[in-house]
């Protein structure tokens, strides 16, 4: 493989390092504290307000940002059509930069100025984590957390009003480690590890199954560019797989530090860090130049999806989504962020369209841990919402990229955290197609 002489990056991955995986209190009526978990704060009879904290702006806005813009545009594809129960959805989106002291700001913006009804899909684990418990303390309900954080799921006692959207980052790293065990028992595996609850939670998943299998671990810092020393020490331990849970910035600077190292590996980046055009730009950018930009930047490279991707233009789902952004989508191309964006704005509508014509924060609530598990939608295995639990997608499939696309490598697999069973999904939910309205009926 040709080497690539590597150049100070510092300030190339400036706009991109923290891209982070991708990715509520209020009904305790003993002790007077909470909210009125009842409330119709943001409901009227022809409007609901909800809202969302995003990096608009800042490091972490590249393909992030394009999220919101991929849910207003099914937003308002819901509103041409007459809403949700005669109510319009106005969609208030707030620029935290990715910085949590600024997300606390715009979040009491939200709650305060905007008065949402509920906080939808705000992204990012340390960003969240500042304002998650004052969303259930004021009894708001926080739906679609993206962020794969056991944090938002796996104890609705503590956080009742709180829901995840994405699969959880341990079933994912399940679900690759029992992959890898079966199918590459001889491998030498190293795993390269976000430097938080991201690596945290994957490395319990894939010791499950890779206990006996795993020769290495690094972990990075999310801020620092200088990936060199872990991927030489991978490359020392005499791994010959890695497993990378990191964010796209940092698989482009893993795979260049190979380049540059003589260092081949084969990888398997989890879901979060995994998008080949964005990966494949930053790795141009990265390198100056001496890497071109493409689509086969990761080919080769196995990886985890849960939803249909751009690629799959037969999909129905996909072909609704390009449907919905040419219709209402603003300036550029629909891309793999704004499908995201779209996929949660369609269970969000499909909750409220379930919860009726009164609508009330207990009733949403009330709604998704009763009904929220059957929820239809393009997520190829089904939710896990209900009393016990709040994490979200319960499964995913295995692929291998080429190109723009990919080759899919199993059936779509779901388990749940601890020692739950990994099992081909029966539910048929990956056979789910929309209606022919593009609205949840």
């Amino acid at each position: 493989m040709k080497q690539v002489r590597l150049t100070p990056v510092a300030a190339l991955v400036a706009s991109a390092l923290v891209l982070s995986a991708c990715g509520a209190g209020g009904r305790d009526d003993d002790d007077g504290d909470a909210a009125d978990s009842g409330s119709t704060v943001g409901v009227t009879d022809d409007k609901v307000t909800i809202g969302a904290h995003f990096p608009l702006t800042g490091v972490a806005a590249p393909g992030y940002n394009e999220i919101p813009t991929g849910a207003r545009a099914y937003f308002d594809f819901v509103n041409a059509n007459g809403g949700v129960h005669g109510r319009q959805i106005e969609y208030v989106v707030r620029d935290d930069a990715y910085n949590p002291t600024n997300t606390t700001k715009v979040t009491n913006e939200l709650l305060l100025q905007d008065e949402i009804f509920a906080m939808v899909g705000g992204l990012g684990t340390p960003t969240h984590s500042a304002v998650v418990d004052q969303l259930n303390e004021e009894g708001v309900p926080d739906l679609f957390v993206s962020s794969g954080s056991l944090m938002w799921g796996d104890d609705p006692e503590a956080r009742p009003m709180t829901f995840g959207w994405q699969p959880d980052y341990e079933s994912e790293a399940k679900i690759i480690g029992q992959y890898v065990a079966e199918n590459m028992p001889d491998a030498k595996v190293g795993l390269f590890l976000q430097d938080d609850d991201f690596g945290e939670d994957a490395e319990k998943g894939a010791r499950q199954f890779l206990e006996e299998q795993i020769v290495g671990v690094e972990r990075y810092t999310s801020g620092n560019t200088d990936v060199g020393p872990q991927i030489a020490g991978l490359q020392g331990a005499g791994a010959d797989l890695v497993l990378g849970f990191n964010t796209p910035a940092y698989t482009a600077l893993a795979r260049l530090v190979s380049l540059s190292l003589g260092y081949e590996p084969q990888w398997f980046v989890s879901s979060v860090g995994s998008d080949s055009p964005l990966v494949g730009s930053l790795l141009a950018e990265f390198s100056e130049g001496a890497v071109k930009p493409g689509a086969g930047a990761l080919d080769g490279v196995m990886t985890t999806e849960y939803i249909p991707t751009l690629d799959q233009g037969d999909d129905p789902w996909v072909q609704l989504w390009e449907r919905v952004w040419e219709e209402h989508g603003e300036k550029g191309d629909l891309s793999n962020y704004k499908i995201y964006g779209m996929s949660h704005a369609y269970a969000l509508v499909q909750a409220l369209q379930g919860v009726g014509e009164d609508l009330t924060r207990e009733g949403l609530v009330e709604f998704m841990e009763e009904q929220g598990e059957g929820l239809d939608g393009p997520q190829l295995a089904p939710f896990r919402y209900g009393t016990d639990s709040h994490l979200g997608i319960s499964g995913m499939r295995i692929v291998e990229l080429e190109g723009r696309g990919s080759k899919e490598l199993t059936p779509v697999l779901v388990t749940d955290i601890g020692d739950a069973e990994i099992t081909e999904d029966t539910s048929g939910q990956a056979d789910d197609a929309p209606p022919e309205s593009g609205i949840p009926e």
